[in-house]
């Protein structure tokens, strides 16, 4: 009788703990086997990144010259590569490291994730109140106090699973047994095969921060300033110039003293003590010898002045010949007296 009533205990807790699951998964299958046809669901908020893929209900809409796409309940969202970030419609943001595969559902005020893979960090206000299934584990941030919540889960291909609670705690909970464990603020461990009884710490194993680029601003068309704000321009004080930094100048090396001497001895049996001598007392002066002062370089002399070219001498041959001698006047008595007349009038030296 015993071991039947543990055994019907049992299953209906096993059934309870699977109830959720299968609502779940019934809830996202019906979702996206809806045809288009049906009204979309509740917008769960704006996703962006680098390559995904979306299927399911969603809406395209344009704002700012830019093309956004809403994820609705029930979507499907796979990112291929790189990083993608969800703003949720009631504020906050949920960031998420490729690869990961996971569908959204909202209901009200509560948002479900179902995680196939990757990485998903959580930046949650009071609302809405996140919960994130993976096959085996159901998880949920707790604020503290009513303040944000900052959390990471994240699933590997192997089965490993990894809860960060950055801001608030996390609740995990087994969903075949119903065993539950709170990981307190800061708290980081790693759960293998979805067993509680064997959780590890991760070690910065979970960690997702994703920083998207932001829009592009929207065009602005110049024109000119009016005389009003030239005028208010000129009033405005100018920002005086930065201060220049003083130079502080390298301490300069000092030298440094130390003295040896003979070590002091004591003797209580000798009435007079033995003094050491002063000359076994040695002082060394210790300073940094400065660096040889080496110039590399190239010595070049005075510059090097042409020699002035002389022309060539001109052959005497090539010389206009000389003029030759006028002849002697002929000596007679006319031209002796001239000659005579010359010394007369001419003075003596």
């Amino acid at each position: 009788m015993f071991s039947y009533f543990n055994s019907k205990k049992l299953a209906q807790r096993g059934l309870r703990a699977a109830a959720p699951v299968v609502l779940c998964g019934a809830a996202i299958l019906g979702a996206a086997a809806a045809g288009p046809d049906n009204p979309p669901g509740e917008a769960v908020g704006k996703i962006d990144g680098d390559a995904i893929a979306v299927t399911g209900p969603m809406s395209v809409e344009a704002a700012h010259g830019q093309v956004q796409t809403i994820l609705r309940s029930g979507s499907d969202v796979r990112v291929k590569s790189g990083t993608a970030r969800i703003d949720l419609v009631e504020g906050g943001s949920i960031s998420i490291c490729g690869p990961a595969h996971f569908s959204v559902l909202k209901s009200g005020g509560s948002l479900t994730i179902a995680l196939d893979s990757g990485m998903l960090h959580a930046h949650l206000g009071r609302e809405p109140a996140l919960t994130v299934y993976t096959p085996q584990i159901q998880a949920q941030p707790i604020a503290i106090g009513g303040g944000a919540q900052d959390s990471v889960f994240g699933l590997e291909a192997s089965g490993a699973m990894c809860v960060r609670a950055n801001t608030g705690a996390v609740r995990i909970e087994q969903q075949l047994t119903g065993q539950n464990v709170l990981v307190p603020q800061s708290g980081d461990v790693l759960l293998i095969n979805g067993q509680l009884d064997t959780l590890l710490n991760s070690a910065g194993r979970c960690t997702c921060d994703v920083q998207m680029t932001k829009a592009a601003p929207a065009i602005e068309i110049s024109r000119l300033a009016t005389t009003e704000e030239i005028r208010k321009k000129e009033l405005e004080p100018k920002p005086l110039p930065p201060a220049k930094p003083e130079e502080v100048l390298p301490a300069r090396p000092e030298p440094e003293y130390q003295v040896f001497m003979p070590p002091l001895a004591y003797d209580a049996n000798s009435k007079v003590s033995t003094e050491f001598d002063p000359k076994l007392v040695t002082i060394v002066r210790r300073a940094r010898v400065r660096p040889t002062l080496i110039f590399q370089g190239r010595v070049e002399g005075d510059p090097v002045v042409a020699a002035a070219i002389r022309p060539a001498a001109i052959p005497a041959a090539a010389q206009p010949a000389a003029k030759p001698p006028a002849p002697a006047p002929p000596d007679t008595i006319v031209n002796r007296v001239k000659s005579y007349i010359r010394k007369l009038w001419t003075p003596s030296s």
